[in-house]
């Protein structure tokens, strides 16, 4: 039986779908190292159970996840292969099995670029989506500066990264980040729906299509995050970043006339 090691993260076992709910409201369900640690662990137990067709990824109705808890990242900022968010990037892009992603209110940051990792996602037409990390004095991750621009061309690509802007869950939808956006009164019998028909198709046959669609992007995505780890590094040992994240705990609009 697949428990969670971590609070935060809420377990859900019916029917073949295993359910993992974000569930930290206090920090607008801000991941933590030891979400992204359980996460890591959950997904991989999974992978390997029998008893497991589905995975489907929650937050709540306001908030799927609003990105890195930024405290508890600055203290363990060297990122190695064991370091709890690689090993959760690399749990999810390598699951054999379908992922579902169902997104309500804002997914931020890495609730947005997890979403490329993702088989099917179903967002609410009002979610808000953001890749804020230029804002942050940052640059793209998991593979994002690779699978956004072969998704939407480069200059599209290049307003979500460069300017930071939120867009919506309907936005998301036109340009092809998510699957479908529905009206948020609607979503959760429209994706369960969809969740509930996966979970009847024959497993192996799934296994193998899922992988004949990654097969051909695995070695672009794997050298994108390589040089993304390399730049993310550099981002944060940077005196942009770190006037990004004083600004931040102090409520003000970062300056960065001195740069």
């Amino acid at each position: 039986m697949i428990s969670s090691p971590c609070s935060a993260l809420e377990l859900q076992l019916d029917a073949r779908v295993l359910r993992l709910r974000l569930n930290r409201p206090e920090r607008k369900n801000a991941l933590s190292l030891a979400m992204y640690s359980a996460l890591a662990d959950v997904i991989a137990a999974a992978d390997n159970d029998a008893d497991i067709r589905v995975i489907v990824l929650t937050g709540s109705d306001d908030f799927f996840t609003s990105g890195n808890d930024l405290l508890d990242f600055m203290n363990e900022p060297e990122l190695h292969d064991q370091h709890p968010v690689l090993r959760f990037m690399r749990a999810l892009q390598l699951c054999n099995k379908p992922v579902v992603a169902i997104v309500r209110g804002h997914a931020i940051g890495i609730g947005t670029t997890l979403l490329l990792h993702c088989d099917l996602v179903y967002a609410a037409e009002d979610a808000r989506l953001q890749l804020p990390f230029v804002n942050l004095g940052l640059c793209p991750e998991y593979a994002s500066s690779y699978l956004i621009p072969r998704l939407l061309g480069h200059q599209q690509a290049a307003e979500l990264f460069l300017l930071g802007e939120a867009f919506s869950g309907a936005q998301a939808s036109v340009l092809g980040l998510v699957t479908a956006a529905i009206h948020r009164d609607d979503l959760a019998e429209y994706a369960e729906a969809k969740i509930a028909r996966l979970a009847q198709q024959p497993p192996a046959a799934i296994k193998r299509t899922k992988a004949l669609l990654k097969a051909a992007q695995r070695t672009a995505v794997d050298a994108a995050m390589a040089a993304e780890i390399i730049g993310f590094a550099e981002g944060l040992g940077s005196e942009e970043c770190k006037e990004s994240v004083t600004a931040f705990f102090e409520k003000r609009t970062p300056d960065f006339s001195r740069f």
